[in-house]
Order: C-alpha cells, then sequence, then structure tokens
C-alpha cells in the first residue's frame, strides 16, 4: 500500500504525524482518512507526550483530491454519508488525543485542511501559510469540520469565512485564534521546536490532565456536580506520584524528574 500518512517517535517522546504526498499537495482522500485515522489511533495509545501533525513539501494540504471528489459525485446518498462519517470520525479521534497536539503549517491550508489545524491544540505557521473554507466555491459545506473551526475562529468568523471562501493570511488567522505561533518561513521548525520543549518541561501526567479538563468543562455550567469532580481530579493529582515530585521538586528548589 502506498503509505501517504507516516508516524515517527523520537527519543523525548514526540510522536510526529506527517501527511507525505506532496506532489499533490498533500491533497486528501479516503486512503488518507484512513490512514490518518489509524496514525491518531496508535499514537492515542502509546506513551507519546506530544503530537506535531506536518506534511511534506510546499503545502500543508491543498484538502479534499480531485480524483476523490470525482468519485464522491458519483455515490448515492448512503455511500456520501458513510465517506463523510470517516472524515469526522477522524476529525473526532485527532482532536480527542491525550496528549497535547500541534500542527505545522507552510504553505496553503485548504478546506478540510483548516479542520485538521483547528482540532489540533496548538498551531504553529510559517507567515507565508494561508487559509480558504473553500467548499461554498463548489456548491458543498464545511460541515465535517465545522465543530471545530467554529470553536477555534468564533461563530461571527465563522459566519463569513464559511460563506465568503475568502483566502485569508497567517497573520489574519493568527487574530482569529486559529494560529497560535506566527513566524517566518525559516523560522518554522526553531519556533516548533521551542513551544515542545515548553511541554516538555511539565508533568506528562498532569498535562493531560490539563488537556482533559477543557475537553470536559468546555461550555458546561459549574454546578454542583462540577465543583465535585474538579475537587476530586486535583486531589488525585495532589496524590499521585508526579504530583508529590512535582511539589517536592518546587519546594526543594530543584527540577523535576521528568525534565
Amino acid at each position: 500500500m502506498n503509505e501517504k500518512v507516516t508516524t515517527r517517535y523520537d527519543e523525548r517522546g514526540v510522536a510526529t504525524v506527517t501527511l507525505a504526498n506532496p506532489d499533490k499537495h498533500n491533497a486528501f482522500d479516503d486512503t488518507v482518512v484512513r490512514q490518518l485515522t489509524g496514525a491518531f489511533d496508535k499514537v492515542g495509545a502509546s506513551d507519546a507526550r506530544i503530537m506535531v501533525l506536518a506534511s511534506e513539501g510546499k503545502s500543508f494540504s491543498s484538502g479534499a483530491d480531485l480524483d476523490w471528489m470525482k468519485r464522491m459525485a458519483g455515490y448515492c446518498f448512503e455511500d456520501n454519508c458513510r465517506d463523510a462519517r470517516a472524515l469526522a470520525e477522524m476529525l473526532s479521534t485527532l482532536n480527542a488525543l491525550p496528549m497535547p497536539t500541534i500542527a505545522r503549517v507552510q504553505g496553503a491550508a485548504f478546506g478540510g485542511a483548516v479542520g485538521l489545524a483547528c482540532c489540533c491544540d496548538m498551531v504553529v505557521a510559517s507567515d507565508t501559510a494561508s487559509f480558504c473554507l473553500s467548499e461554498v466555491k463548489i456548491g458543498l459545506i464545511p460541515a465535517t469540520i465545522s465543530p471545530y473551526v467554529i470553536e477555534a475562529i468564533g461563530a461571527r468568523a465563522a459566519r463569513r469565512y464559511f460563506t465568503t471562501a475568502e483566502r485569508f493570511s497567517a497573520e489574519t488567522a493568527q487574530k482569529l485564534g486559529l494560529v497560535s505561533e506566527l513566524c517566518q518561513a525559516e523560522q518554522l521548525d526553531k519556533t516548533l521546536q521551542s513551544l515542545i520543549t515548553t511541554l516538555l518541561g511539565n508533568g506528562p501526567q498532569a498535562t493531560r490532565e490539563a488537556k482533559r479538563l477543557v475537553l470536559d468543562y468546555a461550555n458546561r455550567a459549574v454546578d454542583a456536580e462540577l465543583i465535585a469532580d474538579s475537587s476530586i481530579r486535583i486531589a488525585r493529582l495532589r496524590m499521585s506520584p508526579e504530583g508529590q515530585e512535582g511539589l517536592g521538586a518546587f519546594l526543594e528548589k530543584r527540577k523535576p524528574s521528568w525534565t
């Protein structure tokens, strides 16, 4: 099988999932969706501390592959639903990964590629990157990616860019909240590594639990149930080996073991 997605782990516990089809600007089809889902599942079940989503070549991803779109045009309703569900489940898997995730974006990020970026916790982008939610140009809508894009850029901006299909710059994407770190193209990897180093300085279990807080508590009312749950979570971490090590290191003015 032609592997259009690769996964690499380094000695620090950083997993890098890479879109590896640069000749087609990393456009994705049902095969890529399936390979990405498999890669995210494996990373999620691993001990990796961070996952980076990257791509080869000039473009992060140009969105849906042309041949895939041609095939979809001939699908029946049930086949279309099945195809869309696979994409939706891949995005959900990425969004729910337990470790921090970072998208490394260069060049074009169009259509579903914007969804991939929005499913990651952080986005490091070069100043030459550009984004476009282009679906309406061909009579479609960004349905499966919409929950993640709306959460990333807000409903007001989504109402504009979903309907205009305008191409917008990395600088605009940063102002909207989609891009976390913006840098010159030649500084992209340096900026990425700086963010990775910052994350690796924190407790591995605490980092995962901190991300889980956001996923579990976002848009929830602060009621008695949430208050009780939050109290239990911090109590458990205080008593955990990692929590004891972290508190001990702080009080003894030394670096914790995970650094």
